[in-house]
């Protein structure tokens, strides 16, 4: 018998040796992380681990097992130019932001460019196409894409589910020895009678380092009454970096009970938008913090939590209470936050705004006024909402009153559809009219999108807010940054930054000697690269171009040259 559980152990031991050894590094330098595996981002979860590059591009990144390439994608935003490849272990590896493929990838991704006559593609690429062993110079690192600067972008994904995993969990060479740090701790009323420290708000309250745990400063005791929900500010760090990086768990206990607690090894990119009800979104639109809730909204559909009956919010009675909050990264580093409430009762008088109706989660909304209509679906809403609607005058600047839809401090996990009634809108300037966001604090307008049709101009939204019309007759700026007067400044290249007023880039094409030439196009930048190839176009003559820019309102500029190459 003990021999057979002898056998039992080392059959484990291997297995679990096994999965560690199934990957290599992608790139062969020290492994040091900017972003962790469920990091908060804005509207989602990170969905896999960014790995720094010494601050420059051009770094080998190597396949991390054997397997074939079976999805390539090139964008102006997201990812960039991105790789993804299938192993037979039934995970998919994603390598994001490069520079460029490896030559054999990199020419089979042109062709297919030039074939569709557009520098976004994402390609199902045949299995037997790109086999690639463990190991293998797949391209070369970069800063493609929405990247804030050079890095690649690793994920571990579930091949059949999609569903990215924590590449944490699979034997990378990343070094960790560092807990989660806590900064702040926000407790928040939940009801009209609810309090906290006699007020009717959410307050924070800094925490400090001591004794091996987090207390609240000061050490006070906090009166609380009524349902109220505790959150918290977080950030986990590894070693060889002082980026800001996400927690794997955390749990929540009241009175040595545990009342709550989440853990993510997983997510569905359909379900990662669910941050907006993980953190409290209101105070991250208000200060820019990121508060993890440990309570769950009603229409919170992540299934990552576990907790009792009341879904972790904290019911306050008489008495003093002990709250112990605990948390953990990867690697099983924790840190614990211990505070004492005390249940104590102040009358508070409900404030309901005067015309303000409830829009349910779990029901269909619909709001309609004068110069306005709100559509909000089933499961949009993470919570019921009391919903005011306002109408206020602007300027010349817009063709429509505002529409204040309660505030921008309410996040919609759907898109609502929007519709506005245009005010001293001109026919002429039917084609060009659209929906913009105000910002509360700037009260800079942000194109929405939208159509003019029968009478009214409709779009989707993904937040409340305040919403106007405007139009955009502006076509986009085509500015040269290698060519003057026919004359090149690059051997190898020919650029412009391209910018729009209003509606955003749509289309861009460049016609080099009657034929259609690709341009790069990155988007962060504003700029647009065509690379001069020799295998389509011949040289050692004078030239004929055009360059086409137009935006989302179909507002169009030409910018012509002729040059010697």
């Amino acid at each position: 018998m003990r021999t057979f559980v002898l056998f039992i152990l080392v059959i484990v031991a291997l297995g679990t040796n096994a999965q560690e050894r199934y990957y290599s590094d992608p790139l062969k330098i020290p492994l040091l992380l900017s972003g962790s595996f469920a990091e908060l981002r804005s509207n989602h979860f990170h969905s896999g681990i960014d790995i720094k590059t010494q601050g420059v591009s051009g770094f080998p990144v190597n396949a991390v097992a054997e397997g074939y390439i079976s999805r390539i994608s090139v964008s102006p935003s997201g990812f960039g130019y991105a790789l993804y490849i299938h192993h037979p272990n039934g995970t998919t590896s994603v390598y994001g932001h490069l520079e460029r493929f490896a030559p054999a990838i990199q020419k089979y991704v042109t062709d297919r460019q030039y074939e569709q006559k557009s520098f976004r593609v994402d390609l199902e690429v045949p299995s037997f196409l790109f086999q690639v062993k463990k190991g293998e110079e797949i391209a070369k690192s970069g800063n493609s894409g929405s990247s804030g600067g050079p890095h690649l972008h690793f994920e571990i994904r579930d091949t059949q589910s999609e569903e990215p995993l924590n590449p944490l969990e699979y034997g990378f060479s990343v070094v960790d020895n560092i807990a989660p740090k806590m900064f702040s701790l926000l407790v928040v009323p939940l009801s009209d009678t609810s309090h906290v420290n006699y007020q009717p708000a959410a307050t924070s309250y800094p925490l400090v380092l001591s004794e091996g745990k987090y207390w609240v400063k000061g050490n006070p005791v906090i009166p609380v009454y009524g349902p109220v929900g505790f959150a918290i500010q977080t950030n986990d760090y590894l070693d060889g970096s002082y980026n800001k990086c996400g927690i794997t768990r955390l749990s929540l206990s009241v009175d040595d009970l545990t009342s709550f607690a989440f853990q993510l090894k997983r997510f569905s990119f359909g379900n990662s938008r669910y941050i907006n009800s993980h953190i409290v979104y209101g105070e991250y639109i208000e200060s820019g913090r990121r508060f993890i809730k440990t309570w769950v909204d009603r229409g919170n559909q992540l299934p990552i939590y576990t907790y009792d009956l009341s879904q972790g919010v904290f019911l306050a009675s008489n008495g003093l209470h002990k709250v112990q909050l605990e948390m953990a990264d990867t690697y099983g580093n924790s840190s614990l936050l211990e505070f004492k409430v005390e249940g104590k009762f102040k009358e508070m008088q409900a404030i309901v705004p005067n015309g303000s109706i409830v829009m349910k989660y779990d029901q269909d909304n619909l709001f309609e006024s004068e110069n306005c209509v709100l559509s909000i679906p089933k499961g949009a809403l993470y919570s019921d909402e009391e919903f005011l609607y306002k109408e206020e005058p602007t300027t010349d600047a817009f063709y429509s009153e505002f529409q204040v839809l309660k505030n921008e401090k309410v996040p919609l996990h759907n898109s609502a559809g929007l519709k506005i009634k245009p005010r001293n809108l001109p026919s002429e300037l039917e084609p060009k009219v659209l929906i913009v966001s105000l910002n509360s604090k700037s009260g800079q307008p942000s194109a929405i999108g939208g159509t003019f049709k029968n009478g009214w101009v409709e779009g989707s939204i993904r937040t409340l807010g305040r919403y106007a019309l405007m139009v955009d007759t502006i076509p986009p700026v085509i500015k040269p940054l290698s060519i003057t007067e026919g004359r090149l400044s690059e051997s190898t290249r020919i650029r412009f930054k391209i910018s729009d007023d209003l509606s955003g880039i749509k289309n861009i094409e460049g016609i080099l000697d009657g034929k259609w030439a690709l341009f790069e196009y990155d988007a962060k930048n504003n700029v647009i690269t065509h690379y001069f190839d020799k295998t389509r176009f011949e040289f050692g003559k004078q030239h004929e171009f055009v360059l086409t820019v137009s935006d989302y309102k179909d507002n169009t500029s030409v910018y012509k040259a002729g040059f010697w190459k």
